[in-house]
């Protein structure tokens, strides 16, 4: 943590304090940092995070969670901007998303050098920073909205989310993304295997695939991410699931070496920039990972074997990825579609009318395909 940035402020007394400044979302240090306590009203500090100016909090803990709920409610008065079509909705959708997170992570939190929190009702979050930061070196500041997706993720970590194909709870590490969408699952645990002697699962991120290969009796399974935490979040996993045995842990981009008579990929599912860490499960630039699955698949494919994509076909509803050039690109990675499995999404979003994506959602199917190498001649 030797070059992280540093966050520097003044007192009232015209003392200059530093701290690290802590951001997993990468944000910019910022421009102005104001001390606030439980003085502040809402509509000011509203005003003054919209300005540029972070408020570093000295008052009471509970407070600065009442008035970032007030902060959140005036953003979300602002009026939408109406669109003409389903992709310029999406693109607006996340400029608002964007700006909000910006304005809501004005105001911060000081945090020592153990990662205690030094404000009156304070709750421990020590355990919450550890795992999603690492050792400390020293006090920090990070945002509230910041430090409460880390509680969030932490005990998100503790409950887990049963997945019965797996066998038990999937327990994801912060910076994973979970499986809370499980009708992915459903469709793996429903698909007739090729081969029960080896399988490739290509972005392993929790594990959960490689589980449920591993309970529907594939004797191998080589799971790889390029992600040092899903790798240790994958291990933690199958070890409490009992199934350590059956898969090895990979850190690689993709493919493991060899061929395979299953492999399997579960990559996100729309093509645009991520905006933090945790949005690489979601989102996927210029398609990145989806085409270098499919480019390498037939070459590491037994001739029989099967590669089998999971994903959503929600960018094609938005406008931004039509099906014809998902078609496309499995010809031209010499694939041919086998058989495709298809489920409809039952999360909250899909019967939100209030959703600034709803008709998209709403129209959305996830399917598995079935691909193979393309018979010469």
């Amino acid at each position: 943590m030797t070059d992280a940035p540093m966050l520097d402020w003044t007192d009232p007394n015209g003392q200059t304090h530093s701290a690290l400044w802590r951001s997993i979302a990468a944000l910019p240090l910022p421009r102005r940092v104001r001390l606030a306590d439980d003085q502040l009203k809402a509509d000011d500090a509203y005003r003054l995070a919209c300005e540029g100016t972070a408020l570093l909090w000295q008052g009471d803990f509970h407070n600065a969670r009442q008035l970032l709920q007030a902060m959140a409610r005036r953003a979300d008065r602002k009026p939408r901007k109406q669109a003409a079509t389903p992709s310029e909705a999406f693109h607006l959708h996340r400029q608002a998303q964007a700006q909000r997170a910006r304005t809501l992570a004005m105001l911060l939190i000081p945090l020592d050098a153990d990662y205690g929190i030094p404000l009156k009702r304070a709750p421990d979050v020590r355990q919450a920073c550890l795992e999603a930061y690492g050792q400390a070196s020293g006090p920090s500041v990070t945002s509230l909205r910041e430090l409460q997706g880390l509680i969030g993720a932490h005990e998100w970590r503790k409950k887990g989310v049963e997945v019965p194909a797996a066998g038990g709870r999937i327990h994801a590490h912060h910076g994973v993304f979970s499986p809370n969408r499980g009708e992915y699952i459903e469709l793996l645990a429903q698909a007739p295997l090729p081969s029960l002697d080896l399988a490739f699962d290509i972005g392993t991120g929790t594990g959960v695939l490689a589980a449920v290969l591993a309970r529907r009796g594939v004797k191998h399974i080589v799971a790889t991410d390029q992600d040092p935490r899903a790798l240790a979040c994958a291990a933690d996993n199958l070890g409490r699931l009992g199934l350590a045995g059956q898969v090895t842990l990979q850190q690689v981009d993709l493919f493991p070496a060899g061929r395979a008579p299953l492999i399997v990929c579960n990559p996100p599912w729309v093509p645009a920039r991520p905006s933090s860490p945790i949005e690489y499960a979601v989102y996927d630039p210029d398609s990145r990972m989806l085409l270098g699955f499919l480019n390498g698949l037939a070459a590491h494919l037994t001739p029989e074997g099967e590669g089998w994509l999971i994903i959503s076909d929600l960018a094609e509803h938005l406008g931004l990825r039509p099906r014809s050039v998902l078609e496309a690109a499995f010809e031209r990675a010499g694939l041919k579609v086998i058989a495709r499995l298809d489920i409809r999404p039952r999360h909250p979003k899909v019967s939100d009318p209030d959703d600034p994506l709803h008709t998209a959602r709403a129209a959305e199917i996830t399917s598995l395909w079935r691909l193979g190498p393309q018979t010469p001649g």
